[in-house]
């Protein structure tokens, strides 16, 4: 054989090689880029979840890389071109992400035996707003576009209770929950849509008055944040993710993810998220 087409042939199996071992690196790689909902303080979220790392690496024997991306949409994005094989999203924002990425439900929060959460609309108690008939011609906050219970929830029950649409009042994204039950304390805005948990969660750490914030009405329930992982991941590692979550019990860990512990979901779970999104107008 010449020794020139040897050469070439030698150098073409080493770029198959690698290519090889390149792809069995994405499909089982020795770090896991998970990220978390933006919907707090960042570096907070990073700081309560610390333990979730710790318990993921002892139990998945690999590196835990914690991410909290800047907004619902970058949150996507990076699952979407691979940059992240974990994700814990909110039920709009899976469905959202679904449509782009080869991706796949696991488990969903639980709280109290069930996967099934709430939203609540706040004012704030010198806004004059006592039912969500109030709202019309006001300042109405939500969280981020792709937020389920601080934007589709709230805005879905604005127009099948009050027959309120987004052209009805004035409304205001700020990114985060804690930012809007924030404002509507602050008197920024008159009222505005948030998790039902959150919203207690922001009570009981003192960040909320109940003396200046009201609920004035919740929701109907709706399947809770799932966690998702990338459909290329190796089956035995998948398994191993799955039991992982399936067997979380310490409430250090679960309770800053506002759960009890994590059940098994499928992608037919959240058709009643891809229904209200279709209500809305926001496919």
């Amino acid at each position: 054989m010449n020794k020139k087409i040897f050469i070439l042939l030698l150098s073409f199996i080493g770029l198959v090689s690698n290519s090889l071992v390149f792809a069995a690196d994405k499909s089982n790689p020795d770090v896991l880029r998970i990220a978390i909902l933006p919907d707090e303080n960042a570096s907070e979220l990073i700081k309560q979840n610390k333990k979730l790392q710790l318990y993921l690496e002892n139990r998945l024997d690999k590196k835990i890389e914690l991410v909290v991306t800047t907004d619902y949409s970058s949150m996507i994005e990076a699952m979407r071109f691979g940059r992240l094989e974990l994700a814990y999203f909110g039920a709009l924002s899976y469905v959202m992400a679904k449509q782009k990425a080869e991706i796949e439900c696991f488990a969903a929060q639980m709280k109290k035996g069930s996967i099934m959460y709430h939203g609540v609309i706040i004012a704030n108690n010198d806004s004059n707003i006592n039912t969500i008939l109030d709202i019309k011609g006001k300042h109405m906050s939500y969280g981020d576009p792709a937020s389920t219970s601080s934007h589709l929830i709230p805005r879905a029950h604005l127009l099948i209770n009050a027959d309120l649409d987004i052209d009805d009042y004035i409304p205001h994204y700020l990114g985060a929950h804690d930012a809007v039950a924030m404002n509507v304390q602050n008197g920024n805005s008159d009222a505005g849509g948030l998790s039902k948990k959150i919203f207690e969660h922001l009570v009981e750490r003192g960040m909320i008055s109940l003396d200046k914030v009201k609920v004035i009405a919740v929701s109907d329930p709706f399947p809770n944040y799932p966690w998702t992982m990338q459909s290329s991941l190796n089956p035995e590692l998948k398994e191993k993710i799955k039991t992982a979550f399936y067997e979380l019990d310490d409430p250090e860990i679960t309770k800053p993810l506002k759960a009890d512990g994590f059940l098994p979901v499928t992608d037919a779970d959240y058709d009643i998220v891809r229904d209200t999104r279709t209500l809305l107008g926001m496919d």
